[in-house]
């Protein structure tokens, strides 16, 4: 997001909020998401759209990182003796394992 421009949000009925984003994704990305969109179609018993399925997963992913008991990060300590937390991840990294993990559990989903 280069030109920090905010999407419009919008409220809806149910409490939920609506934020319109574009994304660039490589085509696995994209098919891992039609995949999931089978699945929950299958479960619904009606067709859904890629949205639906993109926003199904980030509240399942939402959801399970709630249930599990916080963590805190690994610390590496120094030569004095104090603790540094170790350099970030680039955002890259983070989005693909980010990906990964869900592409993981919908395989365990469907198992």
């Amino acid at each position: 997001m280069n030109d920090r421009v905010t999407p419009p949000m919008h409220a809806l009925p149910d409490g939920e909020a609506e934020i319109a984003l574009m994304v660039h994704l490589p085509w696995e990305d994209v098919a891992a998401l039609g995949q999931e969109a089978g699945r929950l179609a299958a479960r619904l018993q009606r067709p859904v759209t890629l949205d639906e399925a993109v926003s199904h997963r980030l509240r399942s992913v939402r959801s399970a990182a709630h249930a599990k008991p916080p963590t805190a990060p690994p610390a590496a300590v120094t030569a004095a003796g104090s603790v540094s937390s170790l350099p970030a991840r680039p955002p890259a990294e983070q989005a693909r394992q980010a990906i990964d993990r869900i592409n993981q559990n919908a395989g365990h989903e469907s198992a």
